[in-house]
């Protein structure tokens, strides 16, 4: 009976995200989640057609959107506190939340970094939304195009686990444990 008590206080307490909070976590996530999908489908179109052109100019803008998100979020971040972790919550349960979570902005960040130097090398202006010609950060460079490449594949891929893995986190929370935890970033579901 004390522990259902104790989950119904966290409950109430954990919808304290700020609304701008919440809205940069579902806008950021649904750009991974586009930019991760197209870039899928693109790298499996054969030559270079227009629709394979436009796909990549797309993932870009997409790229370069999400990065200057997640800098508001950081900053944001940064300037408000973040709701206290469940109670109840094992000690090995919250640090494996706060790696998750950084390693999470870590890949944020370093995800369209990789694809801009990536684009610099292989000497392919960035152009967001067709509009502003984004600066090059480093010379093109054949061997580390080859390089960046890879790293862009590889972080995309880790980021790709991360968020599996946080999706599942959030599930256990809501499902098993019923702690109110997901509410925290879906508000309806108090």
């Amino acid at each position: 009976m004390a522990h259902t008590s104790s989950l119904r206080s966290f409950s109430a307490r954990a919808s304290s995200y700020t609304s701008t909070a919440i809205a940069l976590h579902w806008l950021i996530a649904l750009l991974i989640v586009c930019g991760f999908a197209l870039g899928w489908v693109m790298t499996d179109i054969p030559g270079f057609t227009p629709t394979k052109l436009k796909y990549f100019s797309w993932h870009k803008w997409i790229g370069v959107t999400a990065f200057a998100l997640v800098v508001l979020r950081l900053i944001w971040r940064a300037t408000h506190a973040v709701p206290p972790m469940p109670a109840h919550m094992a000690a090995w349960q919250r640090g494996v939340a706060h790696v998750t979570h950084f390693l999470l902005y870590v890949l944020m960040v370093a995800v369209p970094v990789s694809g801009y130097l990536y684009s610099s090398a292989a000497n392919v202006p960035v152009v967001y939304l067709g509009l502003v010609p984004l600066p090059r950060l480093i010379a093109p460079d054949p061997h580390l195009k080859e390089v960046l490449k890879s790293v862009h594949v590889v972080l995309n891929y880790t980021l790709l686990g991360l968020v599996v893995l946080h999706m599942l986190a959030a599930i256990k929370h809501q499902w098993f444990d019923r702690d109110g935890l997901l509410s925290r970033m879906i508000p309806f579901l108090k």
